[in-house]
């Protein structure tokens, strides 16, 4: 058990390492001097210098406050702790929209105790809002408003409002389960990113759908919907900290719906 005094050292930590990537990252964001690199040699996996210098803004603030701690970001790996704390980065999530001027990316910090993360935050530097989730409480932050985070009820798909990044979900199989499920739903959106799951655990949409993700791409969203009181699983039901298929839903009765049509 974490005590008190703990989570609040620890949800310290972590909002001084939000605030060292918004400087990071606000540096860069709409500039016309941003230049972007590639990771894949065939498609496309864009990073930039932004998401480099985030990670290691963020990186500074653990050797200096929690070097016992182990990490691991999106951009530089696995560092190797003592403690049995994993501290689970993704400087930016959401290059894509990042490059193209959208304010739908998002600063990611996840904190793994060995089974999943029990604490996380989802940042939006542009906008200035803090989605932090942990320890059995949400709240979301801007300046000096502060409220509650809470998923909102939805009793079937047919109410649901369901979100994904990408049109194309996975592999073809993949997509073809998620369009099952969308064509169940009252209305689906695309390309949040992080956002998207942000907003579920602020009670605006019902459902998050998706494939192929990294633990770093999950792990401070899972922190935030749950202690928002919604819930988060891979496709079968089981734990999604580890990243693959990805389902986040407010009310679990819509979970479970879902989950029904993604596994016929």
């Amino acid at each position: 058990m974490v005590s008190t005094a703990e989570q609040s050292a620890l949800r310290a930590v972590a909002e001084e390492m939000a605030d060292a990537a918004r400087l990071a990252t606000l540096r860069y964001f709409r500039s016309t001097e941003l230049a972007v690199d590639n990771k894949e040699a065939s498609g496309f996996d864009p990073v930039t210098m932004a998401d480099r210098e985030a990670e290691q803004a963020m990186r500074a603030v653990l050797a200096r406050r929690r070097p016992d701690d182990a990490v691991f970001g999106e951009e530089f790996g696995h560092s190797e702790g003592r403690s049995g704390l994993t501290w689970v980065l993704d400087p930016i999530d959401g290059t894509r929209a990042f490059i193209s001027g959208a304010p739908s990316w998002g600063v990611l910090i996840g904190l793994d105790a060995g089974q999943g993360p029990v604490m996380g935050l989802i940042d939006q530097p542009f906008t200035g809002e803090r989605f932090f989730g942990g320890f059995g409480k949400a709240d979301w932050r801007r300046a000096d408003e502060t409220r509650e985070l809470g998923v909102r009820a939805c009793a079937g798909l047919e109410h649901a409002t369901l979100m994904s990044t990408f049109p194309e979900v996975g592999t073809m199989q993949e997509a073809a389960a998620f369009a099952a499920v969308a064509a169940q739903c009252r209305l689906t959106r695309y390309g949040l990113d992080c956002y998207a799951y942000a907003l579920l655990a602020m009670g605006q949409v019902d459902l998050v759908i998706e494939a192929g993700l990294n633990a770093y791409d999950v792990q401070g969203p899972i922190a935030v919907i749950e202690g928002a009181r919604g819930v988060v699983s891979n496709w079968q039901g089981g734990p999604a900290h580890q990243g693959g298929q990805i389902i986040a839903a407010g009310d679990a009765r819509v979970h479970k719906a879902a989950l029904e049509i993604l596994n016929q």
